[in-house]
């Protein structure tokens, strides 16, 4: 239904395919200050900014300037999606968001609390097996400037994605091709292949991929079996904010003012960064989630036909 319900607005491909070039140009728009301020960075440090990889420009600016500039770019591919949804496919949000009557901000609350607790929890348990591995990194002031641009824009940053991928593609590719695993499956590995820039491959390799790709399997199928995107909302802010405020490395896409800093050797990195989330943790959170919601008929909202309402049952949105 959270995908079917798309044929009750404009939903030609080429119209998707339009409104992902927007998308991409919003994007781009939103990356201008950053590239601008790295730029000048650059040229005042006597730096040429054309051959210095991902990890130096992430790190040439002042961490809560660059974070800031950074997730700036989100919040304007945010408005990409919206206004693509609104005048290229005469959309609400609210449907292209759920297929409840309205959002279900309870979803959305309840995921980013349990995720939230069970992130912070780990980074605590990883703590306390190897202090190490870390460095007490607070300061006040710079702490608290994170906290307000984490707590405004991280968030922008994972809606987008998500609005993206589990919502604008989700939707577009399941109404053309007309099966619901085609665009699980698609959207899971552009979302993981989209990461392939981020400082983290370039440290820990691509076996990082198997992470992203499942990661965003894992959004993927919560958004279908709930039909609507609420806990993959609540569950990817929570994921990246609680990150931000927490942790930082010097090999990471946030490197933030946050509590901790990691110092350890990235190349260390195994079973417990990449593979317990994606085969572990996450059947575990689903089994949770699929109980508290009680999902049922999960072999045909994960894999089934995307059927298009006979013509008399809906009328599309001029």
């Amino acid at each position: 239904m959270y995908i079917a319900q798309a044929f009750n607005v404009l939903h030609d491909w080429w119209r998707y395919l339009v409104g992902v070039l927007l998308i991409v140009f919003a994007v781009i728009i939103g990356q201008i200050p950053f590239t601008v301020a790295v730029m000048m960075k650059a040229v005042k440090d006597d730096m040429n900014v054309f051959e210095m990889d991902e990890t130096a420009m992430m790190s040439i600016l002042e961490p809560n300037l660059n974070l800031f500039l950074m997730l700036l770019s989100f919040a304007v591919g945010l408005v990409g999606v919206f206004l693509a949804v609104k005048f290229f496919h005469k959309q609400t949000i609210v449907s292209i968001t759920t297929s409840r009557p309205k959002i279900d901000w309870s979803r959305i609350w309840f995921a980013f609390i349990f995720w939230g607790i069970i992130s912070s929890g780990f980074i605590a348990l990883d703590y306390y097996m190897a202090p190490e591995d870390y460095v007490y990194n607070f300061k006040l002031m710079p702490f608290l400037i994170l906290c307000l641009i984490a707590v405004i824009f991280v968030p922008l940053q994972t809606s987008f994605e998500e609005y993206l991928f589990r919502g604008y593609l989700m939707q577009g590719i399941g109404v053309v091709t007309k099966y619901k695993w085609i665009p699980l499956i698609s959207t899971s590995l552009v979302f993981g292949l989209l990461h392939i820039a981020n400082p983290e491959i370039e440290q820990l390799g691509y076996v990082l991929m198997v992470y992203y790709i499942g990661t965003g399997l894992f959004l993927g199928i919560i958004t279908l079996m709930d039909e609507g995107m609420e806990l993959a909302l609540g569950f990817h802010a929570a994921n990246n904010l609680f990150t931000a405020l927490l942790v930082t490395a010097d090999w990471t896409a946030f490197q933030t003012h946050s509590i901790l800093k990691d110092i350890s050797k990235p190349e260390t990195a195994g079973f417990f960064d990449v593979f317990m989330p994606v085969f572990i943790v996450f059947p575990i959170v689903l089994y949770i989630f699929a109980k508290k919601y009680k999902w049922t008929n999960w072999k045909d909202k994960l894999f089934g036909r995307v059927i298009e309402p006979p013509k008399e049952d809906y009328k599309i949105l001029e």
